[in-house]
Order: C-alpha cells, then sequence, then structure tokens
C-alpha cells in the first residue's frame, strides 16, 4: 500500500488489518496480532486540497446549470443525466459546505424548500444533515448533525432537481427505485463517489479549471469563500459541524488573496497622519 497510496490510507489499512487479526486473536484462531508489532510504513505524498476562487466557483455554477453528465455503469453504457442533478450537488455543497457523504445519504424528507415564514420567529427553508453514507448512516461527529438554512440560489437549484427526478421517475416506470434520496441514479438508487467524481470532473472541464478538482473540495471551498469574507472561524466550524476550529483552520481554509492586507489596513487608519 505504501508504494501507491498517501499515509493516511496506509493508516486506515494498518488499522483495519490490526482489529481484523485482534478479532481472530479473541477467537484463538491466532496465537498473537503480529500487525501490533510492525511500524505503519510513510506513503506517498498526496495532493493538498485547494479551493475555488470567486470567479472559479461562478464559473463551475454555470457550467453545471446547462451541462448534462454521464453515470458510469461499469460494463455497461453510461447513461446521460440532466444537468438539474450535478448543478444541484454542486450548488448545495459549495454553498452550504455539507461534506460528499452526507449529500449522498440525503432525503427529501430532510428538505424544506419552503420553510415557515409565518412562524415566530420565521423558519427559512432549510436542509437537517442528520445522515451520511457512512457505517450505520452516522455523521462524522456529534456536532456533524445540523440543520442548515439554504440560500435561495441553492433552493432554486433543488426544486430544479425535484422537477428533473419526477421526470426520471415517469421514464424508468416499474424500474424505479423509490429511496427518497435526493441525488440519485437514473433507477432511484443511491450514487456512489465514483460516479460523483466522475460528473464534477466533467463539469470543472467545461468550466474551463482542469480536471484535478475532487468534489470535498466544493466543501473547502465554502470555509475558504466564507473566511475570505471576514466570517469568524468559529462560525464557520459550526457551520460545516467540525468538531473543534483547528479542523476548519487548519485542514480546511485555504487563503485566496494573494497578499493579506488586514493589518496594514488597520495600522493605516491607527497611524494616519503621524
Amino acid at each position: 500500500m505504501a508504494a501507491g497510496y498517501s499515509t493516511a490510507a496506509v493508516t486506515m489499512g494498518h488499522l483495519a488489518l490490526k482489529r481484523a487479526i485482534r478479532h481472530a486473536e479473541a477467537n484463538d484462531l491466532v496465537s498473537r496480532n503480529v500487525a501490533t508489532l510492525a511500524d505503519t510504513p510513510k506513503g506517498q505524498h498526496g495532493r493538498p486540497s485547494k479551493s475555488l476562487t470567486p470567479d472559479q466557483a461562478v464559473a463551475v455554477i454555470t457550467a453545471a446549470r446547462t451541462l448534462p453528465v454521464m453515470e458510469l455503469r461499469p460494463g455497461l453504457k453510461d447513461v446521460r443525466r440532466p444537468a438539474a442533478l450535478m448543478h444541484a450537488y454542486i450548488v448545495l455543497s459549495l454553498l452550504a459546505g455539507i461534506r460528499t457523504e452526507e449529500a449522498r445519504a440525503l432525503h427529501w424528507a430532510h428538505v424544506d424548500l419552503d420553510g415557515d415564514p409565518a412562524a415566530s420567529p420565521p423558519v427559512p427553508p432549510h436542509v437537517a444533515v442528520w445522515r451520511s453514507v457512512r457505517v450505520h448512516g452516522e455523521t462524522k461527529t456529534e456536532r456533524s448533525r445540523r440543520t442548515l438554512g439554504l440560500p435561495q440560489m441553492a433552493v432554486q437549484a433543488l426544486r430544479g432537481l425535484l422537477d428533473s427526478q419526477a421526470d426520471e421517475r415517469l421514464l424508468a416506470g416499474e424500474g424505479w427505485q423509490d429511496t427518497g434520496l435526493v441525488f440519485t441514479t437514473h433507477r432511484g438508487t443511491a450514487l456512489d463517489a465514483g460516479n460523483v467524481r466522475k460528473m464534477f470532473k466533467r463539469v470543472c472541464t467545461e468550466a474551463g479549471i482542469g480536471d484535478d478538482w475532487t468534489p470535498r473540495e466544493l466543501r473547502t471551498s465554502f470555509v475558504s469563500l466564507m473566511s475570505n469574507r471576514g466570517v469568524s472561524i468559529e462560525e464557520i466550524a459550526r457551520l460545516v459541524g467540525h468538531a473543534s476550529t483547528r479542523t476548519t483552520e487548519v485542514v480546511y481554509r485555504r487563503e485566496l488573496r494573494p497578499v493579506i492586507t488586514t493589518g496594514a489596513e488597520i495600522m493605516d487608519e491607527l497611524f494616519t497622519g503621524t
């Protein structure tokens, strides 16, 4: 694994091996867990995550609005999907900052596109991020369970997807599987990560930013764009469901401004005329 995978992936593989042998040890199938005696080797250097600039984000959203994408079916002919699918996926991920595994597990029952303006206080359109595609459907951390208000662009994109999905349901007929998921295959079943990556790369290529982007970098972009507009790290961590602000600041935030001018601007204000 170390020859072809990142250090993080090698570490996870070693941990899985140790757990498996520990289980065998508990059932008297082996006398000792030899995996615990081996140090985890260093893997390959992974590509650092990056963030879309505001202009790149606009280009990706614009490309996704009209570009049909292909659904990968191993061993079978790929299926052409409507643009509404990836447009809604990209807009929701970029404008709300949800994880890709949270988006793929999202159900329509957890999406409210109308809200309740008559309530006190008014309830805006929102999405309840309560599940993911992880084991048992749990979110990554306890703080990851959160309810987020939806920007109007996300509301419009999800309405478009709802209409598009209704058309696909009619075309599929009895072959449609009513999973209740927001983002589905042409038969109503859950999208896998490989399909999402392939579709996203095609949109990025069409947007003119290259194909070396991954869906998880939509979340990185959300954090970076929010930070660039002056939102505090504490509030961003709450929005993305991080257990600590350190994860938000060290792992996710990317500085979008080529020159950080905050210090110079404040000092000019303090000492002008001195």
